[in-house]
């Protein structure tokens, strides 16, 4: 009987090990999903960064880049680790110098700025983010004054029935 006993507590140990190791991958797996569709978002999963221009009606022309891209106008608490949970910077893959110009982008006015994290893209020497809750190109929903100051989708060119003034939560931009 002790053999029997002994059978069933390997067969019961044998499962529980594949039962572990299933959710470890599983684990894995989910993380990795997580991190590939977040990198999707992020300039680090490709080999570029394209600023290039999107027409909205509530805006006129707008820049983006994936999603839409905001300049800031600091106030007294600096953008650090806190700021980029929400404000991500857009930055160039290791090893990219420069973004590239895409539709209706002027070249000469993308630059970068050194960061702790690499390189970030600026456009006519201002600094470009992108907001967390923003999911698409043209989507808007970081226009707003925060702890680390007054963000603004970056507006080329506005349009006759585009909102010029800027509120929280929404409103006009800031035009280059």
């Amino acid at each position: 009987m002790k053999v029997v006993h002994s059978r069933m507590e390997s067969r019961v140990v044998a499962r529980g090990r594949v039962l572990a190791v299933g959710l470890a991958l599983g684990g894995l797996v989910t993380t990795l999903g997580a991190s590939g569709a977040s990198g999707a978002q992020t300039s680090h999963a490709s080999k570029a960064v394209v600023i290039s221009t999107l027409k909205t009606a509530k805006f006129g022309t707008i820049l983006v880049s994936g999603r839409t891209v905001y300049t800031l106008k600091p106030d007294a608490t600096a953008c650090a680790a806190t700021c980029i949970k929400f404000w991500e910077e857009v930055l160039l893959p290791k090893g990219v110098t420069k973004a590239t110009a895409g539709a209706g982008v002027s070249a000469a006015k993308l630059g970068t700025v050194k960061r702790a994290g690499g390189l970030q893209v600026t456009y006519a020497g201002k600094a470009l983010y992108w907001f967390v809750l923003d999911k698409a190109p043209g989507q808007v929903k970081g226009n707003v004054t925060d702890t680390w100051g007054k963000w603004s989708v970056v507006v080329t060119a506005t349009s006759a029935t585009a909102t010029t003034t800027t509120t929280a939560g929404g409103g006009g931009g800031i035009g280059f």
